[in-house]
């Protein structure tokens, strides 16, 4: 049903009806932001990543072949941002390191770092599933909408994320 709404909106976008665009901004962007901050584990980033996301399907929305699929382009679209923002953040800490000869801080809560650690070295694929389930507490609906996957492969994403978080965290002196 929602694919069909998002259908229309898209549809009453394109022929310059500004508050439907909203509408689609509204029902996605919270979704956006977890998406990108599975990726780039900061949140005031992942909200700069999926303001630009959405300013991108804006501009780009006539390219969209099926309006019905809305959630996942977009999706796809804020991904590939906040990869670009983590890359560029990347090269300027390596700049700043190889400059100023400093290591990096380390954080002070050692099990925050130690669960930090293990979200950051699931692939990207699951650590979304985490960040939306966990961090936005989204339904599986709601995140095989965004995701553009059934129900079914997002709960076996999640029991796979759950168990390498599990095994990470064994190998790291935690106990069940």
């Amino acid at each position: 049903m929602k694919d069909l709404e998002d259908q229309i909106l898209v549809q009453r976008v394109l022929q310059a009806d500004p508050e439907s665009f909203g509408e689609l901004c509204r029902r996605y962007y919270d979704s956006l932001v977890a998406v990108a901050d599975s990726i780039l584990a900061d949140r005031h980033l992942a909200e700069d990543a999926a303001q630009e996301a959405l300013a991108a399907a804006c501009r780009d929305l006539a390219k969209l072949k099926k309006p019905e699929r809305f959630g996942p382009w977009v999706g796809a679209i804020c991904r590939n941002v906040a990869k670009d923002m983590l890359r560029q953040f990347r090269r300027q800490q390596a700049r700043i390191e190889t400059s100023s000869g400093n290591e990096p801080d380390c954080e002070s809560d050692e099990r925050a770092a130690i669960l930090d650690q293990a979200l950051q070295q699931l692939p990207q694929h699951l650590r979304e599933v985490i960040f939306l389930r966990f961090y936005n507490e989204m339904s599986y609906e709601q995140m095989a909408k965004i995701l553009g996957a059934t129900q079914q492969a997002i709960d076996g994403r999640l029991r796979r994320a759950k168990k390498q978080i599990a095994a990470y965290l064994t190998r790291k002196g935690f106990r069940r």
